[in-house]
């Protein structure tokens, strides 16, 4: 049996910037607080945890003083940045700079759209630590949809600004800005839509590269934290393009009775998976079958 890893997976390079920053800090200081999980993926945050990260909230950032925190890569609202200043925290920003570019883009197309009236919209998942730091830029009033049934939140009669969540899916943006664009139409207000496409390039081009990955292998191991919103779109998408692809947050999870009669299995990933995780189940899957 072969066992192939995508190389093509694995941390974007904001992740792997936050990673490299966290790591630094704690050689230095052997301890730093994190406000959420540095990366949706559970193995990792266990590997800093073990070097002095310690993860809190925004309620227990309110209660430190003297101290080091970082911001991840999916960045914070202003809020955040104001409590920390009042409290005496020093930040170790570690936000994306594609989000932070986002993050200005969104302020500033809210300031526009109060002088005329109209209204932020972000397609995104509500509650999602990006999304929340992106509507710190708008005071809390941006309109953030998912799905078509949420576009019954906008008024297309007034002005709208939309934006995307850097991690969505190209194709999802698409189909909402076109159903968007037909409520806008229809309400005789087509010229008072303005759409900023902000997905990561790098996020976006995943969905092919790993279909390509996928169609050499005869069983793919998608490895994947179980909170990571990328992780679960890229496994539907494998999953309805290759049925023998299976997800897995470790190698515990693995069930050898579907790769038995594989000769290559291959090893992917979210953007949020370490790759070292998919190292160490490559080589657990040799090891596995040598010794049967």
């Amino acid at each position: 049996m072969e066992v192939v890893i995508d190389r093509e997976a694995g941390f974007c390079f904001g992740v792997v910037s936050a990673i490299e920053a966290c790591e630094r800090q704690l050689r230095q200081d052997g301890s730093l607080y994190c406000i959420g999980d540095i990366v949706h993926n559970s193995k990792e945050v266990e590997r800093l945890k073990a070097l002095g990260l310690r993860i809190i909230d925004k309620d227990e950032l309110n209660m430190l003083g003297g101290c080091k925190v970082m911001i991840r890569a999916h960045g914070e609202p202003p809020s955040t940045y104001e409590l920390a200043e009042k409290r005496g925290v020093e930040i170790i920003d570690a936000t994306c700079p594609i989000v932070l570019k986002l993050q200005r883009d969104v302020r500033q197309g809210y300031e526009r759209m109060k002088r005329v009236g109209g209204q932020v919209v972000i397609f995104g998942k509500q509650g999602h630590a990006e999304v929340v730091g992106l509507m710190g830029q708008t005071e809390d009033k941006a309109i953030v949809v998912s799905s078509e049934e949420d576009l019954e939140m906008i008024d297309f009669n007034r002005p709208v600004h939309l934006f995307s969540q850097t991690t969505k899916n190209k194709e999802d943006f698409v189909r909402i800005v076109g159903l968007i664009r037909e409520r806008m139409k229809a309400a005789d207000n087509e010229a008072g839509l303005f759409v900023t496409d902000s997905i990561c390039r790098r996020v976006s081009s995943r969905s092919r590269t790993l279909l390509e990955f996928a169609d050499k292998v005869c069983a793919l191991l998608f490895v994947s934290g179980r909170q990571s919103s990328n992780g679960t779109y890229l496994y539907s998408l494998c999953r309805q393009h290759k049925k023998e692809t299976y997800f897995i947050s470790s190698k515990e999870d693995i069930d050898f009775s579907l790769l038995k009669d594989c000769d290559i299995v291959g090893i992917s990933g979210a953007t949020s998976t370490p790759m070292w995780l998919m190292e160490e189940i490559r080589d657990y899957v040799l090891a596995t079958f040598e010794a049967d």
